[in-house]
């Protein structure tokens, strides 16, 4: 696996790997994170075509569901302690 670039973003670590002919997107925020896999023929224009599908409204929902995972990780663990 290798990487192929890093978009900034100010809420989360967006890096875009390359391996088997896939695109692997790995979002990072904290000690959470979350990954989508993309066939690279499924996408037209290569890396540049990947960032251009992680417009504001994706990143949002991303966002979104770091908070839900949060959550969920901070009610189990409390459960236990």
């Amino acid at each position: 696996m290798r990487v192929l670039a890093e978009l900034p973003h100010p809420d989360c670590k967006i890096t875009l790997f390359g391996m088997n002919q896939k695109y692997i997107i790995k979002i990072e925020q904290g000690t959470l994170e979350q990954s989508y896999k993309l066939a690279e023929a499924d996408v037209i224009g290569g890396v540049n075509g990947v960032f251009e599908m992680l417009d504001e409204e994706f990143i949002n929902e991303v966002l979104q569901l770091f908070e839900s995972m949060r959550k969920s990780i901070i009610k189990t663990y409390d459960k236990y302690q």
